[in-house]
């Protein structure tokens, strides 16, 4: 089992790692296109609104209601009953978030001072230029969360590569959007909200072609009374329940960071991209793959693959994911100079951002583990437990936010923003252990032998390549008056040792292929 899962994660990671390459390019274009300020913040919240929305609908609740639903009828009925499906889910979640995003470009100032109440009470040309920007980037959130349901569709019949591909899309939009269009318009910022338009319309035009070839691609129908409609709806409340309050938790933290100095909305927003990278070039990936087939292992009643294959895949997540948080811990500054400390970006918004990286780098881990856990649940189809962990660790990190972040940035705290990325980690750390811990105390989750050694090589491997980097990486003033090219070839070289020691110590110390080969079933 771990060989064709292996192939199918190495796929969709190869495709997603195209996506974070271009997305990494993309916000660097961005970065230049616009610095950091009064612009980039506004953009950005602009942006965020739809993605935030986007978990709500596409990711947080709908995907992972609606793989299981789509693999139980292929497995147990015919084509023409998917077919029926497909139409009918994409008609009417299609008919609802049309509404919602109807709702969402004409209440506009609304929303933005939901999100920025600081920028609504002062008034000015922040709040007037977001609120023109969303306008814009709010029917982002219907054509994006149907690639999430044809996406569904794909992965479930082994189309791994296409929706993972997709994002390459949005991502070459902007990017010709910044460096074309923005650097020359006396509204930057509109102009690549316009991109974000566009671009989700592409990203949903390229994916009806794979979906055609599959014989699955009908008519959207307004279906709400359909018996698989009904079934991917009803496992979706408790996912939208708990999705909301991570939404609630996102405005929380949004809001905290336009109440704090102008840029740090955009310094947290670049540093979690640098730390979404290796989350969607792999966990992302593993947990996308994992969840058909976890889905099929449960509708055959195979217990002991299904939790070979969450076992597998946790291993994983910590043999790959843990260098990639080291690294960001021990090499920041550096990362965030190659990057995007070019042109608009200033060295010191190199550095505050870089702060923030550092914040999210051990939460990297946290997060990884929260996307293959979660599937252990909903390919069983329960939503609910889940859904309970999240308000948990979601209310913690809310509690965090307001009991001690505000308060330390009215005391004078310095540079606040990396409190905020802190508590975004501590929740999902404390996500992480009760996913775990639910998983184990119902028996679904049963660890296979060598894990005590597994961990300790990885630890010990990490230390090593931590220490050579954080000695490495030296003072982050020198990196920023590097010329472009030395940036990108001395830093590229020392991550790539990095990585070289990592494994090279792995392999000293006696791990071997067969020992991730043995942890699936």
């Amino acid at each position: 089992m771990s060989r064709p899962l292996l192939k199918h994660t190495t796929t969709t990671g190869f495709a997603t790692l195209l996506s974070r390459i271009t997305g990494l390019l993309r916000d660097s274009f961005i970065a230049q296109a616009i610095g950091v300020g009064a612009v980039s913040d506004a953009f950005l919240v602009a942006f965020k609104i739809p993605n935030f929305l986007r978990r709500l609908f596409a990711e947080g609740a709908f995907s992972q209601s609606f793989v299981p639903v789509i693999s139980e009828y292929k497995t147990q009925r015919g084509q023409a009953d998917v077919r029926e499906l497909v139409a009918g889910v994409s008609g009417t979640l299609g008919g609802v978030l049309f509404l919602v995003s109807l709702v969402g470009v004409i209440a506009a100032p609304l929303i933005i001072y939901l999100f920025a109440v600081q920028w609504g009470v002062t008034g000015g040309s922040q709040f007037d230029m977001a609120v023109q920007m969303l306008r814009w980037t709010f029917p982002y959130l219907f054509f994006i969360s149907l690639v999430s349901l044809f996406s569904g569709v794909l992965n479930s019949y082994g189309s791994f590569f296409i929706p993972a591909f997709t994002q390459v899309i949005m991502n070459l939009v902007m990017i010709v959007a910044a460096v074309v269009f923005a650097t020359h318009s006396q509204n930057p910022g509109l102009v690549l909200a316009i991109g974000v338009f566009v671009s989700g319309l592409l990203q949903l035009l390229f994916q009806l072609p794979a979906v055609a070839r599959l014989g699955l691609l009908a008519l959207p129908r307004w279906r709400p009374a359909l018996e698989g409609v009904r079934r991917v709806a009803k496992l979706m409340v408790p996912g939208i329940v708990g999705s909301s309050m991570a939404q609630i938790s996102l405005l929380l933290d949004t809001q905290i960071a336009t109440a704090l100095a102008t840029g740090s909305v955009s310094w947290l927003y670049y540093a979690d991209r640098l730390m979404e990278f290796p989350l969607g070039v792999f966990s992302i990936a593993l947990a996308t793959v994992i969840l058909p087939g976890l889905s099929a292992h449960h509708a055959s009643k195979s217990a002991a693959q299904f939790s070979g294959t969450l076992d597998w895949a946790l291993r994983l997540v910590l043999l790959l994911a843990s260098p990639a948080a080291v690294g960001m811990l021990c090499f920041a500054a550096p990362m965030t100079a190659m990057i995007f400390g070019y042109r608009q970006f200033s060295p010191d918004d190199v550095l505050m951002t870089s702060y923030a990286l550092m914040a999210y780098s051990w939460g990297l881990l946290g997060f990884s583990f929260v996307k293959v856990l979660v599937p252990g649940y909903y390919a069983r189809q329960n939503t609910r437990r889940p859904v309970r962990i999240a308000m948990t660790a979601l209310g913690i990190t809310m509690g965090i936010n307001l009991l001690i972040v505000l308060p330390a940035a009215k005391l004078g705290f310095p540079n606040p923003h990396i409190l905020v990325a802190t508590a975004t980690c501590i929740g999902a750390a404390i996500n992480t252990l009760l996913l775990w811990r639910g998983l184990t105390r119902e028996g679904v989750l049963v660890h296979s032998p060598g894990w005590t050694a597994f961990i300790l090589r990885v630890l010990l491997a990490n230390l090593l390549m931590g220490a050579m980097l954080w000695w490495l990486a030296g003072d982050a003033a020198h990196w920023v008056t590097m010329p472009f090219v030395e940036r990108i070839v001395r830093g590229g070289g020392y991550i790539l040792l990095g990585a070289i020691v990592y494994f090279a110590v792995l392999f000293a110390s006696g791990m071997r292929y067969r020992h991730l080969r043995s942890a699936a079933i």
